[in-house]
């Protein structure tokens, strides 16, 4: 069935020039606008530096569980295991396929975003998805590593957010 979706998705890749470039851009250069938005929330209010330090740490995390994963586990990618439509620029990475980084980043970044404010977090949120969508059509990953990737995301900056150390941090800051 993963398979099967990953075909369904990247089958569609190289047939449209214009969802090839969004496709290609998202995935690789989605995380300057989660940057962009963090900088201009903290720059409109002085509260949302808070909000920077916890998406901070989030991410920091998110990226360690997994450089960790990714050291004990090793799924070959779409483009290694099959012939798939891959998209420029070509991988040089042969890494395992899941977790997915850019997802899982992306998911932490837009949950942490999220708690403090809603609109412009759903808007990342949404933003991730796409992400993840767009590692599929580039032939990076399959669809259960972007599930995963979204639930170690998600879950990290919650987790975080729940840590004690964190919060008395974050109280000091504000």
């Amino acid at each position: 069935m993963n398979e099967r979706m990953f075909k369904g998705i990247n089958q569609y890749a190289g047939t449209s020039r214009l969802l090839d470039f969004l496709m290609v851009l998202i995935s690789g250069k989605a995380r300057y606008v989660y940057l962009l938005v963090v900088i201009i929330l903290c720059v409109r209010r002085h509260a949302y530096r808070k909000m920077a330090a916890y998406t901070g740490v989030s991410v920091g995390v998110a990226y360690i569980i997994c450089f960790l994963i990714k050291l004990f586990s090793f799924q070959p990618r779409p483009y290694v295991k099959h012939s798939v439509h891959l998209l420029p620029p070509f991988p040089s990475k042969k890494d395992s396929s899941f977790p997915s980084k850019h997802t899982t980043l992306a998911f932490a970044m837009a949950a942490s975003v999220i708690v403090y404010h809603r609109l412009a977090g759903s808007l990342l949120w949404l933003l991730s998805v796409l992400v993840g969508v767009s590692r599929i059509w580039t032939g990076q990953h399959y669809p259960s590593d972007i599930v995963g990737s979204a639930i170690i995301g998600n879950v990290t900056a919650y987790l975080v957010k729940q840590l004690k150390p964190i919060n008395r941090f974050l109280r000091i800051i504000n």
